[in-house]
């Protein structure tokens, strides 16, 4: 979504399931309006978290006009990748295939994956693409605005989401936290907004990174403080790219225990 809208939204990471909660980005093109939800992938977890992002990403298919399958051409075909063609098998709207990261395998090693997918489903379009060199996104728009029916422009022509910008740099910090720590880092993370302030040419921000363990919230904070400065300082200079104004960002760090299981924190964090 990042490459088709040409900004960053969702945060990035090589790790899987790093979205959590169902991303609204809008691309106003010749003619008309695309409106994109990124969701949560489809994926088994243990944690109540993992089954409300599941769910999440399964309703948001209802009202939707078409579907935008996306898997990823340099692993081999998982189990996860048959849970995303059971989901779509069972839907009601029309679905493309988006084979994302082409650019990381031989193109000989593309057929079979086209081969594989057509024939579990009857997909309107597959379309290979990355999403990191651009190739094959235009061609992607031309597809999808072919495919969607018309209807009425639901968002001035300015807005980028419908997400508020605490939001915004909440998902900033923890993708700074996220690709700044080790494997056992990121899904015991969550980051919650406590203060945003707007003065003039000023943004106050308080947050808190929630980890799940005392060893976490030493890794986090790193010795004598470092990593939470780092995390801190590239969090900052993003948020303000963002704003396009000045950031103060205080972060602290807190322990919550099993807050992936806690029903009211994960409604906290807008995952419900």
């Amino acid at each position: 979504m990042n490459a088709i809208l040409g900004e960053k939204l969702s945060i990035i990471s090589d790790r899987p399931q790093t979205t959590r909660n169902k991303i609204l980005g809008v691309k106003n093109v010749e003619g008309g309006q695309l409106i994109f939800l990124d969701t949560p992938g489809i994926h088994k977890g243990k944690y109540l978290m993992d089954r409300l992002m599941v769910k999440e990403a399964l309703s948001s298919i209802e009202g939707t006009d078409l579907i935008l399958a996306v898997v990823d051409a340099a692993r081999p075909f998982t189990e996860e990748d048959e849970m995303v063609l059971e989901s779509v098998k069972e839907a009601r709207p029309p679905a493309f295939l988006i084979i994302n990261k082409v650019d990381l395998i031989k193109k000989d090693l593309l057929l079979p994956q086209i081969a594989r997918y057509s024939s579990s489903y009857n997909f309107r379009e597959i379309v290979p693409l990355s999403a990191a060199t651009g190739e094959g996104t235009e061609e992607l728009i031309r597809m999808i605005k072919n495919a969607l029916p018309e209807g009425p422009m639901y968002f001035p022509e300015d807005t980028l989401t419908d997400k508020p910008m605490r939001f915004v740099a909440a998902e900033i910090i923890r993708e700074k936290a996220i690709n700044l720590t080790r494997e056992e880092i990121p899904y015991s993370i969550a980051v919650m907004v406590e203060e945003f302030k707007e003065k003039e040419n000023l943004v106050s921000i308080t947050a808190t990174i929630y980890v799940e363990r005392d060893s976490q919230k030493g890794i986090i904070i790193g010795k004598g403080g470092n990593m939470l400065k780092r995390i801190g300082t590239e969090a900052r200079k993003e948020i303000e790219g963002v704003l396009g104004c000045k950031v103060y960002l205080e972060l602290w760090v807190k322990v919550r225990k099993e807050w992936r299981k806690d029903p009211s924190f994960l409604k906290e964090l807008g995952i419900e």
